[in-house]
């Protein structure tokens, strides 16, 4: 993917809301894949373009595609629990996306065609929010960006540079600490709040 940059003075919270809206525009109309066929919404975000915190989801489920809005199923539910529960709010610290933009059937992982058909949308997204840093939430997220070798459990918590100038970490998807309930030192979801703690802290909250 290309970054293309910004002066930092060029897009103020306003500007980047108008921006937002206009490429949504855009991205509700699309039809250049096979989802769109079979979507009931496109899902394009949530949150303010102006949050210092971008989290790159997968993908929207059923939950997703009947509402317009990522993750407000029981993942979502999760997510959002969690970054209440580090002293992050979903409202104002996020803006939340996914790599692709409408529900593959049968909740299956999008294929790197659909990604790449996305990635425009994707791409504005990142050009325009410009956020202090990004989570990439999941696999198919983490391997969108690092390539499709990684293992989600050897990334976890590690941090990277994505375009050579934005920082990033990567963390388990929701989904998966729905099968892993426990909190005990070290589970899943253990270590998936001191990624947000370190996420909060790195952002100066």
């Amino acid at each position: 993917m290309n970054y293309l940059k910004f002066n930092e003075s060029e897009l103020d919270d306003e500007l980047k809301e108008k921006s937002i809206k206009e490429v949504r525009q855009v991205c509700l109309g699309c039809k250049s894949c096979d989802l769109a066929q079979t979507r009931r919404n496109v899902v394009f975000s949530d949150g303010k373009a102006g949050a210092p915190i971008m989290l790159i989801g997968e993908a929207p489920g059923a939950d997703e595609d009947a509402t317009g809005i990522p993750f407000v199923g029981k993942a979502g539910k999760l997510l959002t629990s969690l970054i209440s529960d580090v002293g992050l709010s979903r409202e104002n610290d996020f803006y939340i996306c996914n790599t692709v933009k409408c529900r593959p059937p049968e909740n299956r992982v999008p294929t790197d065609e659909e990604k790449c058909i996305c990635e425009r949308f994707l791409n504005a997204q990142i050009n325009i929010v410009r956020p202090k840093v990004i989570i990439l939430c999941g696999a198919t997220s983490a391997k969108s960006f690092l390539g499709n070798d990684i293992k989600i459990t050897q990334i976890r918590g590690k941090w990277f540079k994505l375009f050579n100038s934005l920082d990033a970490v990567v963390i388990f998807h929701p989904s998966y600490l729905l099968r892993n309930r426990s909190e005990e030192e070290n589970s899943p979801i253990w270590l998936t709040k001191q990624d947000l703690i370190a996420v909060k802290n790195f952002i100066g909250k």
